[in-house]
């Protein structure tokens, strides 16, 4: 009896303590779902829209923006906003990106300041000054901060496209590379028009929309060895993120290694016998995007292996003109594989005998 009282004294006990704790979670959650304000909120102080506008529909845009209207109607935008609007955001057309359109259509069409504008040339004076400050701008110009009273900068014209596009992939757009250094949606972006087959981007493909900053890789990938990017196989998308990641150069894993494993498999291991240097980056020993060298190497073998090998024996024997092939002194490190010739397993070896990667 005595036994039987304990137990259930314990078992109440213990069903007290884990309501209790259920609580505590069920409030911790409650807590924190409502520390964290939804997207919209998060978006709504940067879009200004002008002072005194009223919603007039998209039929009045129409009216005057004809040609506009002709490359706009061919993109995702328009099929989704005017076939199948999803809320009354996307019901109201062409006033769910540039906002109330009724001082703009009402006042004076030419003042651009009464509605939202996405290029970076609409406040540039030209003959007539074009002030955009009635209307929200998406261009470079007026995405500048204080160009005009209703712009705040990239951020400005960003937030209106986050209202649809905040989350998923764009999760870690806010504090990205990308977003700090001041870039807008519509410098990738054409909402405007369909010249990609995917994404509206404002060049071909994507490659060719990062290739207009990214000068640089652009050369690296028409090196003798590069990745199949240029042959269309793969775009700069499939290893960064443009929209944003915990890694500074955007990559779509935490670390590069991460990140060439995901097509390299054959790399990844675990290896009875590692290599220090493969274990710690592939950057270590390859360049990402294109190189001179055969199989994107850094530098060409044996002397990228030189770099770290120089302390002992025969990989410590310097290697001259005479080495080569025709030399005097042929040397089958300079001549095919370099050093692995021997050491074939560079990466790593499974193999009971392979401390030296030769099998």
């Amino acid at each position: 009896m005595k036994t039987g009282t304990r137990f259930t004294r314990l078992f109440a006990t213990g069903s007290v303590r884990l309501a209790a704790g259920l609580l505590l979670i069920h409030l911790g959650f409650g807590f924190a779902q409502a520390a964290v304000p939804p997207a919209s909120a998060a978006n709504a102080p940067l879009i200004r829209f002008t002072e005194g506008a009223e919603y007039i529909g998209e039929e009045r845009c129409l009216a005057c923006h004809t040609v506009e209207n002709d490359k706009f109607s061919h993109t995702t935008h328009a099929k989704a906003f005017r076939l199948n609007p999803k809320n009354d955001l996307e019901r109201r057309g062409c006033e769910a990106c540039h906002g109330p359109g009724s001082r703009h259509a009402n006042e004076n069409y030419m003042d651009k300041s009464l509605i939202v504008s996405f290029t970076r040339e609409s406040t540039k004076a030209g003959g007539q000054q074009k002030d955009k400050s009635l209307i929200v701008g998406f261009t470079r110009e007026a995405t500048k901060p204080g160009e005009s009273a209703n712009n705040n900068g990239p951020d400005q014209s960003n937030a209106v496209c986050l209202q649809c596009h905040d989350g998923n992939q764009r999760i870690f757009w806010r504090s990205s590379t990308h977003q700090t250094n001041g870039l807008a949606c519509t410098d990738c972006h054409n909402p405007m028009a369909k010249f990609s087959a995917t994404g509206l981007q404002k060049a071909n493909s994507i490659s060719e929309t990062c290739y207009s900053c990214h000068q640089q890789q652009r050369m690296e990938f028409r090196k003798r060895s590069h990745m199949p990017l240029p042959e269309g196989k793969m775009s700069c998308a499939d290893c960064h993120n443009p929209h944003g990641s915990p890694t500074k150069p955007l990559l779509k894993a935490d670390t590069v290694n991460q990140l060439c494993y995901s097509c390299h498999q054959e790399k990844r291991g675990p290896f009875v016998w590692e290599h220090a240097p493969v274990r710690e980056s592939c950057l270590n020993c390859h360049s990402p995007h294109g190189s001179n060298q055969e199989k994107l190497l850094s530098t060409p073998r044996p002397f990228l292996c030189q770099q770290c090998h120089t302390h002992t024996t025969h990989q410590n024997n310097l290697l001259t003109q005479a080495n080569t092939a025709s030399g005097a002194l042929p040397d089958e490190r300079v001549i095919g594989r370099g050093c692995s010739t021997c050491h074939a397993q560079i990466h790593g070896s499974n193999h009971p005998a392979g401390a030296r990667m030769h099998r």
